[in-house]
């Protein structure tokens, strides 16, 4: 299946931190004039709330701010694995071999002098992008190398599958072939209602194929609106045994959880299970017990892990 370009029609988006209203405007008019989508953080606090919430595919980072400068804010974004290949290039009038040291040390990539030059700044923006990337796809590759994966697109269309892919789709949907240009419509409509639903990574969706499940877990959305799913061919009765096993369950208990980590309220495990919600509830507190927590989330998140394990 072709691969298309991986950067055609992509907007970057740039996240600029900087104190100074006047240097936010002239950066903010000067990216986006050159096709570029800006984010804006007014210091170092706000950077990291707002990380929290999206990221950026590079960072143009003030040294010198308020509450806390670039070098420590960079040092706290870098500390997160996420953001390991985020390229922050540092903007500042400091120029002493020191201040050059030490952003580099915290994890900067670049540094560009005040006042700044705006065909310089785009230049190094653009190498900084086209490196990272590079990284990225390359540590996509090592994620699924020989592993069951494919990447749609935003509209869920098909962009490559590995073979590993390929051969457990056509087995778990006997007429389907990898020549057809589409996925199975089973797996299309799952994955396009995931894709819906604004998730992050990790979330997943099941699938039936006969007597077992073809199951889908969000790697990552690139920045070439790639998204990227990890399967795995599930059959109920390894699930249930996984779950018992891992987490000290009966075989009910495991099955409850079963439902309950894809999505299933109480009175739906009750009415598929043909028991009472009274009785869902009692399995619950034991489940509960016996992982350590606290609620039904926490449980859920546990569950998903040793499935995807």
């Amino acid at each position: 299946m072709p691969h298309p370009d991986p950067v055609a029609a992509v907007r970057p988006v740039i996240l600029v931190v900087d104190d100074t209203p006047e240097a936010l405007r002239f950066l903010t008019i000067t990216l986006e004039g050159a096709g570029m989508s800006v984010l804006v953080a007014i210091d170092g606090l706000a950077a990291l709330d707002l990380l929290k919430t999206v990221t950026p595919d590079l960072v143009l980072m003030d040294a010198v701010m308020p509450r806390l400068d670039g070098f420590e804010t960079t040092q706290r974004i870098k500390d997160q694995p996420a953001f390991r290949h985020l390229p922050i290039i540092f903007m500042t009038g400091l120029t002493e071999t020191e201040h050059v040291v030490r952003g580099l040390s915290v994890g900067g990539v670049d540094f560009v002098a005040k006042p700044i030059v705006v065909d310089e700044l785009l230049a190094r923006i653009r190498v900084h992008l086209a490196t990272a990337r590079v990284a990225q796809g390359s540590q996509l590759a090592l994620d699924v190398s020989g592993r069951p994966a494919l990447a749609v697109d935003g509209a869920g269309a098909p962009q490559w599958l590995t073979p590993a892919a390929s051969k457990m789709l056509e087995r778990l949907f006997p007429d389907w072939s990898a020549a057809a240009g589409a996925l199975p419509d089973p797996v299309r409509a799952a994955l396009h209602a995931l894709q819906a639903s604004a998730p992050t990574p990790g979330a997943r969706i099941t699938v039936a194929a006969g007597e077992r499940t073809l199951e889908a877990g969000l790697l990552r959305c690139t920045a070439a609106d790639q998204w990227v799913f990890r399967l795995a061919e599930r059959h109920e009765g390894e699930e249930k045994a996984m779950l018992a096993a891992q987490h000290g369950l009966t075989s009910r208990e495991a099955e409850v959880l079963l439902w309950i980590s894809r999505g299933k309220q109480n009175r739906e495990i009750s009415e598929i299970l043909q028991i009472s919600p009274r009785t869902v509830n009692k399995h619950l507190e034991q489940i509960f017990e016996k992982m350590g927590v606290e609620n039904r989330a926490s449980a859920t998140a546990i569950a998903v892990t040793t499935l995807t394990r």
